[in-house]
């Protein structure tokens, strides 16, 4: 009776434990007032923000999964302002991911890849995507692998970009083909530029309201 009595109460258990995982919210909109614009897009809800800084025009935040730090990660998510950017004639989301993906290039000219996903839109904004990633890296604790989903927007005054970086063995040829990073797109959006309200505050119920 005993032993019965305690597999029904393990099985509720473990009913309840699945149930809670699956209402768990996979992701959760992340908005932030950048230079000139809020930028929104979709947070794996396993991912927190590490570090965060603004310098004259440049912007950055960096977020890891959860435990990790911004030296030691396996996955980081970043997102960059670079501030009046429109304004310079030749600039383009294209030109401006190729600048992101040369410097890639640079770290290791041996073993680089890339794969341009295309032009895109987000809503009225222009964008583009790659694909970008170097076979061998140095800097870290430990010579690796790093490849990086990298989306550029050209906001209204402002460039930004959204990139999904991954740490992994070395190799010869980085896994710039792999069909995750068509997803990792996916599991990012909405991505979205909203206009900055004056005098709102966080949650943004213009931006959040938008879709």
């Amino acid at each position: 009776m005993r032993a019965t009595t305690t597999a029904t109460v393990l099985a509720a258990s473990l009913l309840l434990a699945a149930t809670a995982q699956a209402q768990a919210p996979q992701s959760f909109r992340v908005i932030s007032p950048i230079f000139g614009q809020l930028v929104s897009f979709a947070m794996p809800s396993n991912f927190s923000v590490v570090f965060e800084n603004t310098k004259g025009g440049h912007y950055i935040r960096e977020a890891v999964i959860k435990g990790e730090t911004p030296e030691r990660w396996t996955q980081m998510i970043t997102v960059t302002g670079e501030k009046g950017m429109t304004l310079t004639p030749s600039a383009s989301p294209e030109k401006f991911a190729g600048t992101i993906a040369g410097g890639f290039k640079s770290a290791c000219p041996d073993s680089f890849a890339a794969r341009p996903l295309g032009a895109l839109k987000f809503g009225r904004f222009e964008g583009f995507g790659a694909v970008i990633g170097c076979g061998r890296v140095d800097s870290g604790p430990t010579r690796h692998s790093e490849t990086a989903l990298l989306i550029a927007l050209k906001g209204t005054a402002d460039y930004y970009t959204i990139q999904w970086a991954e740490r992994g063995p070395e190799s010869d040829e980085p896994p710039v083909n792999d069909e995750r990073w068509q997803k990792r797109l996916l599991d990012l959006s909405p991505i979205e530029l909203c206009p900055i309200v004056a005098g709102e505050a966080a949650p943004y119920p213009s931006c959040v309201n938008k879709s």
